[in-house]
């Protein structure tokens, strides 16, 4: 494919979705950001990153709690910075950026929302059964499976937050993305090379 494209990548807590997004670029040769996003806002913006991390993928809300905290930041007044709305219009400008200037899969940050006029944009989103989650969270993280389920019940009351706030979509349902697929079922590799084919087919014509 000679024209520039984008794949998104939403996803479920424990459904590998992150390492799903990562193979992805490393077959088709292009770039990948997750974290890598905040960093680049933080550099685009001359706001310390702190700040981005801590807005990462919540709902908006007032940052005073942040300043009150201690947080150091670049050249901008306080005043400017008040609310999370603020940092997610940078991250999405840096999203649109990335995207204009080469191929790329994102995770996450409501990147398939801000790319909507993207016509070679391609959004997935990435589930799994609770019982596979669970198994992927303990391994991950090294806790107990109490443990790993009580994260993966709060993270799936406050992951679709952020989404639901800024898009006009709604996380997880099966309409808001091109593709949404069960890694459970075929394993992270099988479910590479099924997106892989997908990809490729959808942006034939495009």
């Amino acid at each position: 494919m000679d024209n520039k494209f984008v794949i998104t990548i939403g996803r479920q807590f424990g459904s590998c979705g992150k390492e799903i997004g990562h193979e992805l670029a490393k077959r088709f040769g292009i770039a990948f950001y997750d974290k890598e996003l905040i960093a680049l806002a933080s550099k685009e913006s001359g706001l310390c990153q702190e700040f981005f991390e801590k807005a990462d993928e919540k709902n908006s809300g007032n940052l005073l709690q942040a300043f009150a905290a201690g947080f150091t930041f670049g050249p901008f007044q306080y005043n400017d910075f008040l609310s999370n709305d603020k940092l997610f219009q940078i991250q999405s400008d840096v999203i649109r950026k990335v995207a204009g200037e080469h191929s790329c899969v994102i995770v996450g940050r409501c990147a398939d929302y801000i790319l909507r006029d993207n016509k070679r944009c391609i959004n997935v989103f990435v589930h799994a059964g609770m019982e596979e989650r669970v198994k992927t969270v303990m391994n991950r993280q090294h806790i107990s499976e109490q443990e790993a389920r009580e994260l993966i019940r709060k993270m799936d009351k406050t992951r679709p937050n952020y989404y639901n706030f800024y898009s006009d979509k709604e996380w997880g349902v099966a309409s808001s993305y091109h593709l949404s697929v069960d890694s459970g079922l075929l394993g992270v590799h099988k479910t590479v090379d099924f997106i892989q084919k997908f990809v490729e087919e959808a942006l034939k014509d495009k």
